[in-house]
């Protein structure tokens, strides 16, 4: 009878991976904790603290400091780039597939051929380049925050056209097309002109709406993402459903992560929510696998703003504080991230980052875990820790943590 949370910091990395240089200049020398301590640097997140996180950075930046209790090591992205769609399938135990890269130019045709043999209203927008906008409220085009060519954007206004007929289109979407993610998302706009204003072009052949400038994640959020090629049978969910063990996701997990044995809590933002109701299932259950996500430090990352970014951390270490309260001597805790999100690194895309891996649970020695190759070690230990099948991916750490007085 015992209970196990990970909570996801979304975007929250320590340093940029070894293959920057090669794969992703753009991310040379990112470091999202890093650099956010150091421009604040009274920002005292003592929770976090006490978990591990100054040892998982490496050095000491502003006021916090490193803690001798904590177990605690750092995990590499096996998915290549840095997404949170590929980064939960991993955490989760899938082992990830090298990614499809092609502009939304390249497959334009074929969507709005389907599209208006649906009976949607398309026409393209732009110079050159274009995107498709339907029934003057939705905008179908590149995603410009992720690796560009791996995933497309389906921007509503949801003042106009139900979030219901927008999953519709982006199912359509979804079926012309094989990149790795179909994102369907939009909120309540005062406009839908804000969205055409929102319109950007990268490196001259990708276009689409920049998200967070439309205002479509301020009011009345929703979002539906659509993956494709990840096998859900191998996944951590499904094993743990095979020996008895309920699934939990809570906040952007849900809404990526296929869990239809558990409950999933989608179309959540808010941090404060998100929290509230990752500790109430906490409490509601003798026995449960929980998965949170914390999305608002990823949107701040992306606007590039660190105070919003450092104000939501602090949302965060202060609900851990309770969740610790609450946890029984037989209860683990992970927080973890999913990649980096630099906000001053000079762009506003994820950054390709090692993650920490922060485990907390009665009585354990303080230890080391190293350097995970991979964030499916989380999801192998979730497994591991429940008397589960192993998924596909990762190797557990369970061995690792010994509690105090275990004999040798």
């Amino acid at each position: 009878m015992a209970r196990f949370v990970v909570v996801v910091i979304d975007s929250f990395g320590v340093g940029a991976m070894k293959d920057v240089a090669q794969t992703r200049p753009q991310d040379a020398g990112a470091n999202t904790c890093g650099h956010i301590l150091s421009q604040l640097p009274q920002l005292h997140l003592p929770t976090l603290e006490k978990l591990g996180l100054m040892n998982a950075l490496g050095y000491t930046a502003g006021v916090m400091q490193p803690s001798a209790s904590a177990v605690w090591g750092v995990a590499e992205l096996q998915h290549e780039g840095g997404d949170t769609f590929m980064g939960h399938q991993e955490i989760l135990g899938s082992r990830p597939q090298a990614p499809l890269r092609m502009p939304f130019s390249d497959v334009i045709e074929r969507v709005e051929q389907a599209l208006k043999a649906a009976g949607w209203q398309v026409e393209r927008r732009g110079e050159g380049l274009a995107f498709l906008w339907v029934n003057q409220a939705v905008a179908i085009g590149d995603n410009l925050e992720a690796d560009l060519g791996q995933v497309y954007n389906i921007t509503a206004n949801l003042s106009a056209i139900d979030f219901d007929e927008v999953v519709k289109i982006g199912r359509i979407v979804r079926e012309q097309v094989q990149v790795g993610r179909v994102i369907a998302f939009g909120g309540m706009l005062k406009a839908s002109q804000q969205i055409l204003d929102a319109a950007e072009t990268k490196e001259g052949r990708f276009i689409g709406i920049n998200a967070p400038r439309s205002g479509a994640y301020e009011h009345g959020f929703q979002v539906v993402h659509m993956g494709y090629g990840v096998d859900a049978q191998v996944q951590v969910p499904q094993k743990l459903h095979e020996a008895g063990v309920l699934t939990v996701l809570v906040g952007k997990v849900a809404d990526i992560v296929s869990n239809p044995h558990g409950r999933s809590w989608q179309n959540l933002v808010d941090s404060q929510r998100i929290m509230d109701i990752t500790r109430d299932e906490f409490n509601a259950e003798q026995t449960a696998f929980i998965c949170t996500n914390i999305q608002e430090t990823d949107l701040a990352g992306h606007a590039e703003d660190v105070a919003r970014y450092a104000e939501r951390l602090q949302v965060v270490d202060s609900n851990l504080t309770r969740l610790l309260s609450d946890m029984r001597p037989d209860d683990c805790l992970v927080v973890m991230a999913d990649h980096g999100n630099d906000p001053t690194i000079g762009h506003s895309h994820h950054s390709r980052e090692v993650v920490p891996v922060l485990v907390y649970r009665q009585g354990l020695e303080p230890a080391q875990l190293g350097v995970r190759a991979t964030l499916s070690d989380v999801g192998a230990t979730v497994c591991e820790f429940f008397g589960a099948a192993a998924p596909q991916n990762g190797t557990s750490f369970l061995p690792a943590l010994r509690l105090t007085g275990d004999a040798l």
